[in-house]
């Protein structure tokens, strides 16, 4: 952890207004879909990471105690699932051959569980709505030569990054920087 280094924020224009360019993906070719994901989730993590902490602080504002709960039960629910997938070879071929069932299978279980304790309001617009909207602009993102040379330095180890290790836990590190 000690070499974690957090990226540049990339600016506005690049990350949404002028010189970005976005593109429904190819839903026939999910690798490739796969791909742009991880990517576009590795080059523009300071801004994903700034937008769902903005977001969290104006659901927290209202609702503390609830957010709260819902972090910590999802932040246990995660951990629960990288601890299953490290010690079960079945739970760590299913994780790396769906990602995105393996994601939707620890937001859905956060879901019921909140359910069940009464915040599941503060858990769908205090963390489910900022990852939505992150995997959306990640899927619609079209890369540029910035964001695939970055890719590859990520790649190859040369910096090591905070989504980097995040998707390392969700088993989509062979993945990065194709």
């Amino acid at each position: 952890m000690v070499d974690v280094q957090p990226p540049p924020f990339r600016t506005l224009d690049d990350f949404l207004l002028g010189s970005a360019r976005f593109s429904v993906p190819d839903v026939r070719n999910l690798d490739r879909w796969n791909n742009r994901i991880i990517n576009n989730l590795l080059y523009y993590q300071s801004n994903y990471f700034a937008f769902a902490v903005a977001f969290l602080v104006v659901v927290g504002y209202f609702q503390p105690l609830q957010l709260i709960l819902g972090a910590t039960v999802v932040i246990l629910l995660f951990m629960g699932f990288v601890w299953a997938a490290e010690n079960k070879a079945v739970i760590r071929r299913f994780r790396r051959n769906h990602p995105s069932l393996s994601v939707s299978a620890i937001l859905g279980s956060s879901y019921l569980l909140l359910s069940v304790l009464g915040g599941v309001a503060v858990f769908l617009f205090g963390i489910a709505f900022p990852i939505l909207m992150i995997l959306i602009h990640a899927s619609v993102r079209l890369r540029s030569l910035k964001n695939k040379l970055e890719n590859k330095l990520e790649s190859i180890g040369l910096k090591r990054t905070p989504m980097g290790l995040i998707l390392e836990a969700l088993g989509q590190e062979q993945e990065a920087g194709s």
